[in-house]
Order: structure tokens, then sequence, then C-alpha cells
């Protein structure tokens, strides 16, 4: 008898930690709202909506919590998600990130380029590498919610990058990346959009 109280408290403690996690298909069925603007599988359509797909958990998380404190701003997502509990974030959350982005291409002469930029950052100017932040690989880290950038469409990352630069975007962390986009030029911008979104 005690055996089974033990494998049913077990069971139940289990359960209640993958939905405090958020649950996948719970995610999917929640997901049918966000299919017009992320596609079904968070591989946007278009390239004025991020890719979803493959990014990290906490990162969702938090852009969801902060588009509906507002600390994000941005009036289509504020309406999206003004609804949502915190267990449909992390079951949305968790869905998104189980998905595979779709790969984007560079050319050969972006990549070279780019690389550059990138890896090293440019010590004139005071700019670190990406790399400190989003890893060799654009890959980010989930820890310190330091999104995964590779994959992403080339005109999104671009758009917040601008938005980082005029400071229209302010919920990054100490304000890194709005002290790093202020001191890139727009050649900048418009190279480092198309590396990063080919890394993969």
């Amino acid at each position: 008898m005690n055996k089974l109280l033990v494998t049913l408290i077990a069971l139940l403690g289990f359960s209640n930690m993958a939905v405090a996690q958020g649950d996948i298909e719970a995610g999917k069925a929640k997901s049918v709202t966000c299919v017009a603007c992320h596609g079904g599988d968070g591989n946007s359509p278009s390239n004025l909506y991020p890719k979803l797909a493959g990014q990290h958990k906490s990162y969702l998380e938090k852009q969801l919590q902060q588009f509906k404190s507002g600390e994000r701003s941005d009036p289509i997502m504020a309406g999206m998600v003004a609804a949502l509990s915190e267990q449909d974030m992390k079951d949305l959350a968790a869905y998104y990130s189980s998905q595979t982005p779709t790969p984007e291409t560079v050319s050969p002469e972006v990549a070279v380029s780019g690389k550059n930029l990138y890896m090293g950052g440019d010590i004139k100017r005071a700019i670190p590498g990406c790399t400190a932040c989003h890893g060799p690989r654009g890959n980010g880290l989930e820890l310190a919610k330091f999104p995964k950038i590779s994959n992403q469409h080339p005109a999104y990352i671009k758009s917040q990058l601008e938005k980082f630069r005029s400071k229209a975007r302010t919920n990054d962390p100490s304000g890194m990346m709005g002290d790093i986009a202020a001191k890139l030029t727009d050649a900048d911008i418009e190279l480092l959009s198309n590396y990063i979104s080919a890394l993969h």
C-alpha cells in the first residue's frame, strides 16, 4: 500500500512539473490564433514577423510576459497576449520551442564580411562580437534568456536592430542591445542581419 501511495505521489508530482514547464500539445492547440502571423509550426510566412520555431522556451515566455506588461511595446501583440495566463504562455513557448526552424541562406561574400563583425566586433568603435551572448552559431543562451537568432528572417533581425538603435525597443537586459546597436551603421545592420540569418 505504501509503495502504491509513493508511486501515485511521484506521478502527480511529475505531472504537475510537466504542466508548470509547459505542455507541447496544449500549446499547439492554443497556437491557432498565432498562425496568421507566425505560421502553423512557428515558421512565419512573412518576414515582417519572427520565426518562433526552435526559439528558447525561456526567451519566448519572457517576450510574451513583457508584451502583456507593456515592457515590450507592440500594439498587435499587446492585444494577442491580453487574455493569456502564465500557463498559456508556458504552453505556447513549449510548443514553439519544440518546432524546427526553416533555414535561411546567404551569399559567400556576405558570409565572409559578416563573419568578421559578428565574431570579433570592431575594437575601434567599441563594438563587441555578437558571439559573447549569441554564440558562434547564433544559438543564444537559454539560461540568460539570450535568444537564438540563427535561421531568423533577415528583415526581422534588421528591424529589431533598428528598433534597439532608435530606443523603440528597450526590453533588453541592462540596455545591452541598445548600447551596441547605437554604434552600428545602416551598412553594419544590413550585413549582420543577412549573416546571422544563415547561421546554422
